[in-house]
């Protein structure tokens, strides 16, 4: 049986050639575990791999998981992936140190107004819902550049990037496409997108940061 931290560097592998496939820069893409619904002792070997960069969806599940293994590994990095509600928005300051998920003015204002308070200054994504699906969250392509410009300059959250989860039954590449370009146009930099089954895919469309999860620690059961 492969085990989580062969299968990581499996990964970190496809990472690298496709750097080198799409002309990028080694190292130029961040990798991003997802650990969502794995406990402390899953993530530990991984971890102890080298591993510090993670995703979690849930702030209620990072915060009863994360400080205990911050204790045991420096330089963890802690990024927030999933829907964040209003409420939640003291947990997530406190916990994460990157959130991917802005996506609407209510949730932006929580989250500035949490950060002065507990004096962080936390580096933020829009979330894009490139395929304008009715049950995802996210911007609709069409209202990004102004709710970036909202963000930055009515509420003064740290905009670094976008980031979007294609239709499962469309081509990524279209979607990534897409979200770089709306980058592109907004000065950002940063773009996460791609996951365990299209990482390598939106490495060639700029991909900065990958969202990988079930490749590195199998097949989630959710019970």
């Amino acid at each position: 049986m492969v085990s989580a931290t062969e299968r990581l560097e499996e990964v970190k592998a496809d990472i690298r050639s496709s750097e080198t496939v799409h002309g990028r820069k080694e190292g130029s893409v961040t990798l991003i575990a997802v650990s969502k619904t794995y406990d402390a002792d899953v993530i530990r070997p991984v971890l102890a791999a080298g591993q510090r960069m993670f995703g979690e969806n849930r702030v209620q599940e990072a915060m009863g998981k994360w400080p205990a293994l911050r204790e045991e590994f420096d330089g963890i990095e802690l990024h927030l992936i999933g829907p964040l509600q209003s409420n939640k928005a003291r947990g997530a300051v406190a916990t994460f140190d990157v959130i991917h998920t802005v996506d609407r003015p209510k949730i932006a204002g929580a989250l500035k107004a949490e950060m002065d308070r507990q004096g962080r200054d936390l580096p933020c994504f829009v979330q894009v819902n490139t395929g304008e699906e009715p049950q995802k969250a996210g911007i609709a392509p069409n209202d990004v550049d102004e709710f970036v410009r909202h963000c930055r300059e009515d509420i003064g959250l740290t905009i670094v990037g976008l980031m979007c989860i294609p239709p499962v039954e469309e081509a990524p590449g279209e979607h990534f496409a897409l979200l770089e370009k709306i980058a592109g146009r907004n000065g950002l930099t940063q773009l996460s997108m791609g996951m365990s089954a299209d990482f390598a895919i939106a490495v060639g469309f700029g991909a900065t940061h990958v969202r990988v999860g079930s490749a590195i620690f199998g097949t989630r059961d959710y019970g």
